[in-house]
């Protein structure tokens, strides 16, 4: 959920990518983070473990332009895709506010993109979260290859109801379109509940700045 830091004048959200074992959600967080100026992006932080996997989490605080004297924070993470790893994979979706889910488009992993798919909602459960609630981007990598799959059966196999992104994240296409999507889900569902709360029980001054400031 969405963090409010009134003694720095900051709004935080967690941005998770998921997805299934290199299907590209590094990648993307890789690509993004170098094409950024340095004053907009906080350092690339991969935690790996004895055997020199990546597991956990690429971390990418990117700070955006103040609004009304309010900063708004995206964090990035990446979870991890193997079946073993669901404890870390839980841990670092907790609190998600947005989910990429970046599909691999090579037709023999369709498999692995469900199975990856139900654990990622399967996470987002057991830290109660409604998956059918949190803002998704759907990102169909991989399409620079010759066996790619159909995005309509792509979109019919997720259930996808609005755009999907093709991209391919060695070369950044649809990379920064597919994270814009995602932002401006959640800036939208965060405005709707702050306006709601506001409604329905009255909130101090300085949450209605936050409201102010980011509905501007």
């Amino acid at each position: 959920m969405a963090l409010v830091r009134y003694d720095t004048r900051e709004v935080q959200f967690k941005l998770v990518y998921c997805g299934p074992p290199e299907g590209g959600k590094t990648t993307n967080l890789h690509y993004i983070h170098r094409r950024l100026d340095s004053y907009l992006r906080g350092d690339l932080i991969s935690v790996a473990t004895d055997q020199n996997r990546t597991i956990s989490f690429d971390f990418l605080p990117i700070h955006t332009t103040e609004i009304e004297g309010y900063q708004t924070r995206f964090q990035l993470y990446t979870v991890p895709g193997q079946d073993v790893l669901s404890e870390t994979r839980k841990n670092v979706l907790a609190g998600a506010d947005g989910i990429v889910f970046v599909a691999d488009s090579t037709t023999s992993r369709m498999d692995s993109n469900l199975n990856a798919y139900e654990n990622c909602r399967n996470a987002l459960e057991e830290n109660r979260i409604d998956p059918d609630r949190l803002p998704f981007s759907f990102q169909y990598n991989k399409r620079d290859l010759a066996d790619a799959t159909s995005p309509d059966v792509m979109d019919q196999m997720f259930g996808v109801k609005r755009a999907s992104f093709f991209a391919c994240a060695t070369s950044g296409y649809q990379v920064f379109a597919t994270l814009d999507d995602l932002t401006k889900q959640v800036i939208k569902g965060f405005h709707s509940q702050t306006i709601r709360k506001e409604r329905g029980r009255g909130v101090s001054r300085r949450e209605s700045e936050v409201a102010v400031a980011l509905k501007s």
